[in-house]
């Protein structure tokens, strides 16, 4: 069973893994030290606490085990943008397309927001799978740069139940 939960601090190990290996090709480019571990645990701990709220970020845990994380943002306007990141074992077992399930759930009910988008690396097509399977629709394409070089990222959107 996949569950959300808040950081707490003794999290930066397991961060730390999260962000590591193949995890970490179409995000950071390298692996977390465990140095900035702990500086994103506490930032997470911290943004937690702010009123009002901008940032929201959760451990995705397994029986237990933390095994990734999904955060999103505000960007004003009821949209926030929408990332998560699962460690490379916890791969093609459902568990992002069920946390991603759960923070649509909980945007939608317990924020203001009305609407969620996220984009992935075009070479990570596994990421929109995810995006797919819990519901987000594909909507545009950001042309960004990675590594100095043009990338088209697919965006997808997911709205609020009209009614909810």
């Amino acid at each position: 069973m996949t569950t959300l939960r808040d950081l707490v601090l003794d999290d930066a190990a397991a961060v730390q893994r999260i962000y590591s290996g193949a995890s970490v090709i179409f995000t950071r480019g390298h692996n977390m030290t465990i140095e900035e571990a702990t500086t994103y645990v506490t930032a997470a701990i911290t943004q937690a606490r702010a009123t009002p709220r901008e940032r929201w970020c959760f451990g995705v845990t397994a029986g237990g085990d933390l095994i990734g994380l999904i955060k999103f943002r505000d960007r004003g306007a009821g949209h926030a943008t929408l990332s998560y990141v699962l460690r490379e074992d916890s791969w093609g077992r459902g568990y992002g397309t069920d946390a991603v399930r759960q923070v649509i759930t909980y945007a939608f009910t317990a924020t203001h927001l009305d609407r969620l988008s996220a984009k992935h690396h075009p070479d990570n097509p596994a990421s929109g799978r995810v995006l797919t399977k819990a519901g987000f629709t594909r909507t545009t394409v950001f042309r960004g740069r990675a590594d100095g070089a043009p990338v088209a990222y697919p965006v997808y959107e997911i709205h609020r139940p009209r009614g909810g």
